[in-house]
């Protein structure tokens, strides 16, 4: 079998590069990614999976930093002339971009699921010569959308994946699922999908990345630390006046807003782990000689762990509330993203590590590392882990063009090879893993 699944993805290796420059160069942000997910629905289908997608496998509730509706048919009108599948947009229609793919094999077996992310990042990408995307004429045509994280070559993973496991149905045993997550960037998605149930008959979940700093041809078999994180935006209302004829009839929202950032980034830390908080954006006022009326930012917290990131969270609402009494304007607070903290299952990286030292191209097997940002399929493991599941997040490594969420990020395709045969083979083979307990009942 091992052979028979490298050749496959010596063959299928074309048809990697084909999709990742094509979704490269039609790049699409969180919930909008009209087009993509059409593709991959389309895929999957023709490859005889069986294909649930938007509100199927989306909860609309849990959804989180949802652009407007205005922008979103925008993006869907974008998405047809860019080539996105007619006939799966109205699944998807309204920004309900998930898709699972299913494939049963017939036979007695675990669940095994795999989860990639489809989503660009809110970036204009490079369009100097020395850009390899420019040179191979795939840079994004999509204005301020760009794959910079690597999620273009994700979402072609998990396609090769789909193909290959396709092609050996006769070796699989019991199920596997193919999530296709929105909207990672902002960690918005994830969440809005555990909520739908797609993780709740898995019994072994698998979530990936490439590139972050791992070198081409190893593997990480699992990464520890991703941090708990809580996004939001918030909004000061007060009253309008004149500067200088009536400054006391206003309201100051620009005070009110400065006033929160400077004692935001004042909070204590906490003993129980390390944690961030950032104001990245702030805007406010209108003119010179008027007391502003509106003011906003944008703000993250981060922690070790979601105890952590929840006592970050707690004292940034008070300090906003706190500042709202100073200054007598009004606010309010969208909550546009969050994500826990998750570890991989240990009991998993053996097995892991046994499969991907089956692949010839793999040259190094680490079986942990840290890893420094926030990533919501956390919301997945976590779910897997609580129906007595097991969950890891691998790292499979690249060589990079620039840093994650750079202009001028780019990947070394081969690892898509490696990822899909690894990956392959934890499928093919995941009989063999023992499981704790048992998981909820299949539906």
């Amino acid at each position: 079998m091992d052979e028979h699944v490298d050749d496959l993805v010596e063959e299928l290796y074309p048809s990697l590069q084909e999709w990742r420059r094509d979704f490269h160069k039609y790049a699409e942000s969180g919930w909008v990614e009209f087009r993509t997910a059409s593709i991959v629905a389309s895929k999957l289908a023709s490859w005889g999976y069986e294909v649930k997608a938007g509100r199927e496998v989306i909860a609309a509730d849990a959804r989180m930093g949802v652009p407007p509706q205005a922008f979103l048919k925008e993006q869907e009108q974008r998405a047809l002339s860019q080539g996105a599948v007619a006939e799966w947009l109205p699944y998807l229609s309204g920004g309900f971009t998930g898709v699972v793919g299913i494939l049963d094999s017939g036979r007695s077996g675990p669940t095994v699921a795999f989860r990639v992310d489809m989503d660009a990042l809110d970036l204009q990408e490079s369009h100097e010569s020395d850009h390899l995307p420019v040179a191979g004429e795939f840079v994004s045509i999509n204005d301020k959308m760009m794959h910079a994280c690597g999620h273009d070559a994700h979402t072609s993973i998990g396609l090769g994946l789909a193909y290959v496991l396709s092609q050996c149905k006769d070796g699989l045993y019991g199920r596997v699922k193919l999530i296709f997550q929105p909207a990672e960037e902002g960690v918005r998605g994830a969440k809005a999908m555990v909520e739908a149930g797609v993780a709740d008959d898995v019994d072994l979940l698998f979530a990936c990345h490439v590139g972050t700093g791992v070198p081409l041809r190893e593997v990480v078999c699992g990464t520890y630390g991703y941090l708990a994180t809580t996004k939001m935006d918030v909004v000061y209302t007060g009253i309008a006046a004149h500067a200088g004829g009536s400054p006391e009839e206003g309201r100051n929202a620009l005070l009110a807003a400065a006033s929160a950032v400077m004692n935001l980034h004042s909070i204590p830390r906490h003993s129980e782990g390390n944690s961030r908080i950032n104001v990245g954006v702030l805007e406010a006022g209108s003119g010179r000689n008027i007391i502003p009326n509106h003011a906003s930012f944008k703000l993250e917290t981060r922690g070790d762990t979601s105890e952590v990131n929840e006592y970050i969270l707690a004292r940034a609402i008070d300090i906003i509330h706190g500042s709202v009494q100073m200054y007598g304007v009004e606010s309010k607070i969208d909550i546009v993203g969050k994500a826990g903290s998750s570890d991989p299952s240990p009991e998993l990286l053996p097995y892991i590590r046994a499969q991907a030292g089956r692949v010839k191209d793999v040259e190094s097997i680490v079986d942990t590392t840290s890893a420094g940002g926030s990533e919501d399929a956390t919301y997945l493991m976590e779910r897997v882990k609580q129906h007595g599941g097991l969950a890891s997040y691998l790292l499979f490594g690249t060589t990079l063009a620039a840093g994650h969420h750079n202009e001028k990020f780019d990947i070394e395709e081969e690892t898509m090879k490696i990822a899909v045969k690894t990956l392959a083979l934890c499928a093919l083979n995941a009989h063999e893993v023992s499981i704790p307990e048992p998981t909820a009942q299949h539906t």
